[in-house]
């Protein structure tokens, strides 16, 4: 569960730095760098096992 936790912070640190670095972007944006971050992190997950 440790794991999950940090994993899921580093995620959502990710996804607010892109919404506050670039606040003017449209939303669909917003939504497909969360699906690329999040794909990312899944990647370390799978690489940390």
């Amino acid at each position: 569960m440790k794991q999950f936790d940090k994993i899921w912070c580093l995620w959502l640190l990710l996804v607010a730095i892109w919404n506050f670095g670039w606040p003017s972007v449209p939303p669909i944006a917003d939504v497909l760098a969360a699906v690329i971050l999040s794909i990312g992190v899944m990647i370390i997950k799978h690489k940390i096992k």
